[in-house]
């Protein structure tokens, strides 16, 4: 492999790995070769990063805000994680944190008019660049492919 060649986790495996073991790495491998050009995109044209896009949307989601602990958890990081991306966000103006009645040692972050904007552009584009990785499938493959991953994900689900 090249220094210019990307990581391809799916050249560990063997046509002698089960087939279920093959697959694995191929969708990881893609994963990581869609969020590689996300993450690229981002810094580029936002000068931002993924993290940082990723606490923006849960933000979006929720206008009248989110705790810290809360976003958090729905980010899957540390409260210093998110605090630190927070900091950031408040500094550029992006963001603000409000203190939640009841709770002196609780924040309340969500989005600024300013925030707002910024992140439909970003939202916008992370559509563009999620629909350009999937071009090399029909209408037809996008629905199998779709319809298939479902069945995994519910499989995996149902043995939770």
């Amino acid at each position: 492999m090249t220094a210019a060649a990307p990581l391809d986790l799916e050249a560990r495996a063997h046509s002698e790995h089960a087939q279920e073991l093959r697959l694995w790495l191929r969708l990881l491998t893609c994963s990581q070769l869609i969020e590689k050009r996300v993450r690229i995109g981002l810094r580029e044209q936002f000068d931002t990063t993924l993290p940082r896009f990723d606490l923006m949307a849960q933000l979006e989601r929720y206008p009248e805000g989110l705790k810290m602990k809360e976003l958090s958890h729905r980010l899957m990081v540390t409260g210093g994680n998110v605090t630190g991306i927070t900091d950031q966000l408040v500094a550029e103006g992006l963001v603000e944190r409000t203190e939640v009645e009841g709770d002196r040692r609780a924040f309340r972050v969500r989005l600024t008019a300013r925030g707002h904007d910024a992140f439909a552009a970003m939202a916008l584009q992370h559509e563009r660049w999620i629909v350009e990785a999937f071009e090399g499938l029909n209408p037809r493959e996008l629905d199998t492919l779709h319809r298939l991953l479902g069945k995994v994900k519910a499989h995996q689900i149902s043995m939770e």
